[in-house]
């Protein structure tokens, strides 16, 4: 927790030490500055025309950990993560909670591109403040979080102007598969829009994909002619499949990769993700060879089928070790799979 002591060595602190009205200055459950205290000193450092980064940290899938393990649990991981980040940060600047599970934090000592990269580097590594466990009573959650960074004043003059590059590199963190940073650079940022960021709805997906799967008449066709909405929205390179003939196929160009026969013994329910290939090898070892082969660091799985019968398997397979897969690509990929296990019932087509 921030002691006034810390925050006294900024004149925006001083001042409201000095007269008394400190009541809110800190966030009860983080103890960092407080919404209104943080964006208020942001302010003031633009009105002194003092330049600083600007930084702003969602954790990821923190919903999932209060659902998981409920809001007591929720509240440590802030607390937890909140220490940390104020540990990382004493030489640097200030950290307040900007709501939720967001953080805004100021630099005060790195405005170049390459001593903002090394600083987000370190917070990244070596388990400082994200990529890492957080220890408590009953569990050891692992944390990660997407940051979005820009510069006052080269990157903006005025806080509106900055916030909103801070945000936009933030949802570009996101689309990215978070657990991740991105530093504001104009010649790669500047013409990218919120809208387009920020994604279609699960309605138009589903909407076009079910359109475009209506449109073929061969399962193979159908497969093709749903995978540049799924790439698009998903952000992947390709989709693959595992028929009845445990061969992993391309849908982009058919091709078999290898064979796969075992993927019924780690798939026990419909859905299974993980971003690390070692956790597949014990359940699935032609999976983990073909993935070790292919330089595949990141899977997530959802069986075709219906109740106990089983047609086949699709995949999203990538190379980035550190892809956070999301509730809404989860969807997506699901709504595919039983399209295709309907008609695969009823057609007696196979993959």
């Amino acid at each position: 927790m921030y002691t006034r002591e810390q925050l006294a060595k900024y004149p925006f602190f001083a001042e409201i030490f000095r007269s008394g009205d400190a009541t809110n200055v800190i966030d009860s459950l983080t103890g960092l500055v407080s919404r209104k205290y943080i964006t208020e000193f942001i302010q003031d450092l633009i009105r002194r025309e003092i330049p600083f980064s600007l930084a702003l940290i969602d954790l990821d899938n923190f919903k999932f950990i209060n659902d998981t393990y409920g809001h007591k649990t929720g509240d440590g991981v802030l607390a937890g993560f909140s220490a940390d980040l104020e540990r990382y940060l004493a030489d640097y600047g200030v950290a307040g909670r900007f709501g939720g599970d967001e953080f805004l934090f100021v630099n005060l000592r790195d405005l170049a591109y390459d001593d903002i990269k090394n600083f987000f580097i370190k917070l990244y590594s070596n388990f400082n403040v994200l990529r890492k466990n957080i220890m408590l009573e009953d569990c050891e959650p692992f944390i990660t979080g997407t940051i979005g960074c820009a510069v006052y004043p080269k990157d903006a003059q005025d806080y509106t102007s900055l916030f909103a590059l801070v945000d936009k590199t933030l949802y570009r963190g996101k689309t990215k598969g978070r657990n991740c940073y991105i530093i504001y650079v104009e010649e790669k940022h500047k013409n990218i829009t919120m809208q387009a960021l920020v994604g279609r709805s699960i309605y138009t997906i589903f909407h076009e994909l079910s359109t475009r799967f209506d449109s073929r008449s061969a399962l193979s066709a159908k497969l093709k002619a749903m995978l540049d909405i799924l790439t698009g929205d998903m952000r992947i390179t390709d989709l693959y499949y595992v028929g009845q003939d445990a061969c992993f196929r391309s849908v982009s160009t058919g091709a078999s990769l290898g064979p796969v026969t075992d993927l019924e013994q780690l798939i026990k329910e419909d859905l299974y993700t993980t971003n690390e290939i070692r956790n597949i090898e014990a359940g699935s070892p032609s999976m983990y060879a073909l993935c070790r082969e292919r330089a595949f660091e990141t899977v997530l799985i959802i069986r075709i089928g219906i109740q106990d019968e089983t047609f086949g398997y699709l995949v999203c397979a990538e190379p980035k070790t550190l892809r956070i897969w999301q509730d809404d690509e989860y969807a997506i990929l699901f709504f595919v799979a039983r399209m295709l296990a309907v008609y695969m019932q009823a057609s007696g087509e196979k993959l």
